[in-house]
Formats: C-alpha cells, sequence, structure tokens
C-alpha cells in the first residue's frame, strides 16, 4: 500500500511540474507582456489563463513544502506510516490535477491547455514518478489505511506531526485546550442567537497575550513569530472562526503602526493594543468599491490641527465595541486613486446593545450575515466625525495605502491560518458523525466514499497547513512573501469550503438542519474565500508576481 522510496519518488516528481509550469508561465508571459512591462488590459483578456497560472504555481509550491516536511521529519525520526500516507495521497492527487486540470472553482477547471501548453508539451510530466504516483499514490486502500491509523490516533486533532519545534507545539496545546474548554461548547449558540463573543472570552485571551503575541517587547508584547500567530489563529478558529479572528484586527493594526506609525504613536497605541485595554477595527471598505481601494470617496478634511471625516464604510467587522479604528480616507481630493490616501488611528467610544455607536459624528446599522458572527459587521456613515490631528498614521499625508499594503502579507497568512482551523473543525465533526451515525447495519465510517472524503480531508488540511507555515517562516526571516501568503490563502480557504461543504453531505439531511454544528461551519468556512481578498484578487496578485519574476 505504502509505496517504497517514496521520499525519493516525491523529489523526482517536482522537476516534472516545475517543467511543465515554467513553460506555461513563458508563453502567458508573451501574450500579457507588451512594450516589456505588463500590460492590465492583456491581463484581463487574458484572466482564466492568468488566475490558472496561479493555481498551478499553488500547487507546485504545496508539492514543494509537503516534500519538505515529509524529509524534516524523517531527519527527526518521526515520518510514520501515517505521515507517508499524507504525503503519497496528496501527491498522488495534486499530479493528476496538475495533468488533468485544476478546480478553481466548482464550475471551473483550469487545465494546462488553458495555459497555452499543447499535449506535447504535458508529457514533460510523463516521468517514471509522476505515473508511479498517480497511478499508484492515491488509492481506495491508501485512503482507507489512512482513516484506519487516523482512528487508531484517536484524541489527536492535529492529523500528522506538522514539523514544528517544540515550543509551538507548547503553545498550540495551550490554545487547543482553550478552544476545547471555553469555545466548542458554546459556539454553536453563539451563532444561532447571533451573539457577540462574550468580554469574558476577549479579556481570557488577552490575559493570554493573543492580541499582543507579535507585537515587540518594548512596546508590550510577546515579540513571538509569526509562525505562532498562525498556530494560535489555527487553533482558536478551530473552536469558532469569530473566536480565531478577535486577534486578526490587533495584527492590522500593530502592523500599521510598527510599519508606518511614528515613534510617539508606538509608545502610545502598542502597549494599548497589547493589553488588551483598546480593541481596534479595520475601517477600509466601502459601498460599491470592495476591493478597488483606490476610489474610496471618505474624505478627511483638515480642521484646524485636526481632521474632520464624512463618508460611509461598510463591511466593518467588530465595529462596535472596539475603542480605536484604523480609518482609510481621502485627504487629497483633487485625486481618484491610491496617492490621495491617508490612514488614521480614530479614537472612539465603545458602545453597548442599547447604543452602539454613541460616538458624535458616527452611525451605524449591522449587516445580517450567514456565517462569521461573533463579532458583527456592519455599515458606517461618517458625518463631519472629528480625529485628532495627532492620529494621522505616521504625520504624513498620502501614505495611506502603501501603510495598509504592508499588513497584506500578514493577514493574508492569519486568513489562511484561520481557514485551517476551520477545514479541521469540520473533519472532526464529520469523522464523529461517521462514527456514530449507522445506515444499513453499520457505521457511515465503513463505506469508502465516506472514508474518501474524511481522508482528503485530511491530506488537503496539512498541505495547506505546510503552506502556511512555509508563508509564516518566511516572513519572520524578513523576507517579502506576497506570493506565498496569497498562495498559502488561495489554497487555505478552497480546503475550508471543501471539507465543510463534505462534511456537511456525510451528515446528509441532517447536515441541513441549523442544530447542527456542521451547518455553521459550512456558512463560516464559506467566508473565507472572499475576504482579505476574494479567490479572484488572490489569483491576480500571484499571477502578476509570476508573470513578474518571469520578466525579470
Amino acid at each position: 500500500m505504502l509505496l517504497p522510496n517514496l521520499l525519493n519518488t516525491c523529489a523526482a516528481a517536482i522537476p516534472a511540474v516545475e517543467n511543465v509550469v515554467d513553460r506555461a508561465r513563458q508563453k502567458l508571459s508573451e501574450q500579457v507582456n507588451i512594450d516589456g512591462r505588463l500590460n492590465g488590459k492583456a491581463l484581463e483578456e487574458h484572466q482564466f489563463a492568468t488566475h490558472g497560472l496561479a493555481w498551478f504555481a499553488t500547487y507546485l509550491e504545496s508539492l514543494r513544502q509537503m516534500h519538505k516536511w515529509a524529509t524534516r521529519l524523517e531527519q527527526d525520526g518521526k515520518f510514520s506510516e501515517l505521515e507517508q500516507l499524507l504525503l503519497q495521497i496528496g501527491f498522488g492527487e495534486y499530479l493528476w490535477q496538475i495533468w488533468g486540470g485544476i478546480p478553481m472553482s466548482q464550475g471551473e477547471v483550469v487545465r494546462l491547455q488553458d495555459l497555452g501548453l499543447s499535449q506535447q508539451d504535458q508529457m514533460a510530466l510523463a516521468v517514471e514518478s509522476v505515473q508511479t504516483l498517480t497511478q499508484e499514490g492515491n488509492t481506495q486502500a491508501a485512503r482507507a489505511r489512512l482513516v484506519a491509523v487516523m482512528l487508531e490516533r484517536d484524541g489527536a486533532s492535529t492529523v500528522g506531526a506538522t514539523g514544528l519545534d517544540e515550543e509551538l507545539e507548547m503553545i498550540r496545546d495551550q490554545f487547543r485546550r482553550f478552544a476545547d474548554d471555553k469555545v466548542l461548547p458554546y459556539a454553536h449558540e453563539w451563532h444561532l442567537k447571533d451573539e457577540l463573543i462574550p468580554m469574558e472570552i476577549i479579556e481570557e485571551l488577552a490575559e493570554m497575550g493573543v492580541f499582543g503575541l507579535t507585537i515587540p517587547e518594548e512596546y508590550g508584547g510577546f515579540g513571538l513569530s509569526k509562525a505562532s500567530m498562525v498556530v494560535v489563529s489555527e487553533e482558536l478558529s478551530r473552536g469558532y472562526i469569530g473566536v480565531g479572528s478577535l486577534g486578526t484586527r490587533s495584527e492590522i493594526a500593530a502592523e500599521l503602526i510598527i510599519g508606518g506609525g511614528t515613534e510617539e504613536q508606538k509608545q502610545k497605541w502598542l502597549p494599548q493594543l497589547a493589553s488588551g485595554e483598546t480593541l481596534p477595527t479595520a475601517v477600509f471598505t466601502e459601498p460599491n468599491t470592495g476591493s478597488d481601494l483606490g476610489s474610496l470617496r471618505t474624505r478627511a478634511v483638515k480642521d484646524g490641527d485636526d481632521w474632520t471625516v464624512t463618508g460611509n464604510k461598510t463591511w466593518i467587522t467588530h465595529a462596535a465595541r472596539t475603542n480605536v479604528m484604523t480609518l482609510l480616507a481621502r485627504t487629497d481630493p483633487d485625486t481618484t486613486n491610491y496617492s490621495g490616501l491617508s490612514m488614521f488611528l480614530a479614537e472612539k467610544t465603545a458602545g453597548t446593545d442599547e447604543a452602539p455607536f454613541p460616538t458624535e459624528g458616527m452611525t451605524g446599522g449591522e449587516i445580517e450575515v450567514l456565517g462569521y458572527r461573533g463579532m458583527k459587521e456592519y455599515e458606517l456613515a461618517f458625518d463631519n466625525f472629528k480625529v485628532k490631528g495627532e492620529n494621522l498614521l505616521g504625520g504624513v499625508e498620502g501614505q495611506g495605502f502603501k501603510q495598509l499594503m504592508q499588513t497584506f502579507e500578514s493577514a493574508r497568512i492569519q486568513t489562511a491560518a484561520r481557514a485551517i482551523g476551520v477545514a479541521q473543525n469540520a473533519m472532526e465533526i464529520a469523522l464523529q458523525y461517521a462514527q456514530e451515525r449507522k445506515q444499513f447495519g453499520k457505521q457511515l465510517l465503513d463505506f469508502p466514499r465516506i472514508q474518501s472524503k474524511i481522508a482528503m480531508m485530511a491530506v488537503e488540511i496539512m498541505i495547506a497547513r505546510q503552506l502556511t507555515y512555509h508563508s509564516a517562516w518566511e516572513k519572520d526571516h524578513d523576507r517579502r512573501c506576497d506570493l506565498e501568503a496569497g498562495m498559502a490563502k488561495l489554497l487555505g480557504a478552497r480546503v475550508a469550503w471543501a471539507a465543510a461543504d463534505n462534511g456537511l453531505q456525510i451528515h446528509g439531511g441532517n447536515g441541513f438542519a441549523l442544530e447542527y454544528p456542521i451547518s455553521r461551519v459550512l456558512c463560516d468556512a464559506r467566508i473565507l474565500n472572499i475576504f482579505e481578498g476574494a479567490a479572484e484578487i488572490q489569483a491576480t496578485v500571484i499571477a502578476r508576481r509570476l508573470l513578474e519574476i518571469g520578466r525579470n
């Protein structure tokens, strides 16, 4: 069942994939680079192909990272049958998809031919290692054995050794226990009642250091790695995505201040964020703009030493009971692009249920949503809202978009981690139900297709996990990682949705009932492919970087 010489076989398959992906990149580059520059019109005209390139490159990087993970485990003596099965099935499945077509969404399958490759070009994949893995890697027998080994390790939420060091695993254990004790038993009730996450949970997370995890020690934080942030987000999101997302706003606000703030702003705001004394919210998106931040219309006008803000914002998470807003507004009315935008640390009074927006100059209304409910979503309106002059981030106008861009990598890494947690929760719920539910005189888990669904959840979760850990590692080593972060977010969101969808399918009709937690997980999983850059935006970002790299 296990392939002999598995690590070497996987290693031998990677160059073949690199070959075809590089050929595809070169062919596409010829079509979208005009006069030595990427041409926006050409990119849009070839959008299906450019997004396809992003997916093929993401699969390639996934295989690389899975092989590196397995190699580390073998060196440490931890490459057991379980990990070998995860690697073998993962390579077998992803190589087949590279050969035959990758699902970008439920109704969109991109093939190498769509990127301009001929069948002769595709024959670069016809090497012995690829043929072995595609024919013998992902079999029903292998999937069934993986599930059997998973059951032998009952009680371990993470299927397989993660490859992380002891310190990070200790952090994982701490937050896994918190999620098991304080979040999982109550998450579904919070969702069904559309309640805000209790302040007691936020206060406990603050005591555990969640909001200051990556803030430097000199500003009151723990100064830990982005990898630690990934592990914490993963485990808390396994309990409930709302809880796993609480730290996101502090992460974004802290990165904005660290990267673009004055020393006075750092001294004032970072300790407050780290302690949880001040809860931030990100106020960027506007009606009818979506991801097109360059067309923002909310304006900030100088009023003496201070500023007056007027305009509308939407999809603002956790807006009511926060104390400060990272607010993006146009300070140069003569601009219609990114250049006239500035970032503010706009103070507000935390709201209550009775008066959610008590601060003068702003009003808000809740947007009712399918999932991701624990912090609530709001539309906000500003009418002569006052912001102190000292709260212009960095003290310089026109730097808002540049400052925001510096946070995208961490935000997308953190979102990928949340996706892993949601997928993990979906798998655990589905596995438990498949063991408990009897049909035709036996457990659901005894049926081969149910085994296959569970097995592929476990495999793809580990693939997304290793891709996310890699992007965090790059970030921790001060390397540009918008490409890696985008890949992790792109794949992680799809994996979370697939796990939740298959988990509900395993429940059958019961999964469609609100009383079953899998119905909530499905709703929560769906948002991951939209926020922090929709899948299409992620694919564009990845493709542009690949084509820029190719041009150089």
